[in-house]
């Protein structure tokens, strides 16, 4: 009993230490020549977008196909709001715009997908949502500037720091409240949708209220980094904006750390992203092939996530690369 207490003080000072590290790092270096500060900058983007799939996806056990649909929702509302001369630069109201009209979005479109479909159904209409959003966009006229996109001023761009800590924010935020709410009764609702939605109903769990909840909740930090990228690359059109890799590379990242964990999803991000940016660096040319391997050797050795093999519930990778099973850890 007093074990708990002291791993919960310890892992409280590796999260703190780690936050003051990301904070303290940038103030450190030449923030425009540094390498790293982009991809921590980038990294903390897609540590949001995987816990904003992990919510509905890892403990609702919703799997969504269409979280680059509420990345291009942010996307377009930070622009149109820019260029309507509503919102200024970084503007906090024009992110947490955008952030509301990708969360109401995903209340339109997720009453009617959550409340009939289910399984490999619901995510194949998630997916049919992007679509027609990117077809919507590329045919919008003026109003999105169809394949030529809006362009934002970018005369207005200083450093990158800015961009860094609001990623790192955003990031902080959404792990924290993650984190209460996989610790309040809201999380055990969710995983007993997840785990068995028919029990879930039969013990009074308002099953659709928790999966709106977990779809809208994922939708609002996903567009909240739509805004953030939307004034970083000062461009948006149709092709950046509703492109797949927002969705494929958070889905990947949260199976890499472990689906329906706190920490996995941290760990899946930057472990892929390290591991993409050592086989770009040593072999360029071959970086699409050493990448696809890599994922293929993760999904054949690392099915549970890498957080099943910390904890040693499925030690899986050493049963399976030992010639003998009597090597194996769990043996």
């Amino acid at each position: 009993m007093l074990q708990e207490p002291l791993k919960r003080k310890t892992h409280l000072s590796i999260a703190l230490a780690l936050v003051f590290f990301f904070v303290i790092y940038p103030l450190l270096v030449d923030a425009e020549a540094s390498y790293l500060v982009f991809l921590f900058y980038t990294a903390f983007m897609y540590v949001t977008l995987s816990q904003g799939w992990n919510i509905a996806a890892g403990y609702a056990g919703q799997v969504s196909l269409g979280q680059h649909a509420f990345f291009g929702i942010g996307c377009y509302v930070t622009a149109i709001t820019w260029r309507a001369g509503t919102a200024g630069y970084l503007d906090p109201l024009a992110m947490l715009m955008s952030g509301a009209g990708a969360a109401v979005v995903a209340i339109v479109v997720g009453l009617p997908l959550l409340a009939k479909l289910r399984g490999d159904y619901f995510a194949l209409g998630t997916l049919g949502l992007g679509e027609i959003l990117r077809v919507a966009a590329l045919n919008g006229g003026s109003f999105t500037e169809g394949a030529a996109g809006i362009s934002i001023p970018s005369d207005v761009y200083q450093s990158i720091k800015p961009y860094y800590f609001i990623a790192l924010l955003i990031s902080v935020l959404t792990m924290l409240s993650l984190w209460f709410i996989a610790h309040s009764r809201i999380g055990l609702a969710l995983v007993a949708i997840r785990e068995d939605e028919t029990a879930a109903s039969a013990n009074g769990i308002p099953i659709l209220r928790y999966k709106i909840l977990a779809f809208t909740l994922g939708a609002f930090v996903t567009g909240l980094c739509g805004s953030l990228n939307a004034y970083f690359v000062f461009h948006i059109d149709t092709t950046g904006a509703f492109n797949l890799n927002w969705v494929i590379m958070p889905i990947l990242m949260v199976i890499l750390g472990g689906v329906g964990t706190f920490v996995g999803p941290v760990l899946g991000v930057f472990s892929l992203i390290a591991a993409f940016e050592l086989i770009r660096l040593l072999t360029p040319q071959l970086h699409p092939i050493f990448s696809g391997a890599f994922i293929i050797l993760v999904t054949l050795f690392l099915p549970d996530g890498i957080m099943s093999y910390l904890t040693g519930h499925k030690n899986r990778l050493l049963h399976k690369l030992s010639p003998f099973k009597w090597l194996a850890l769990n043996k």
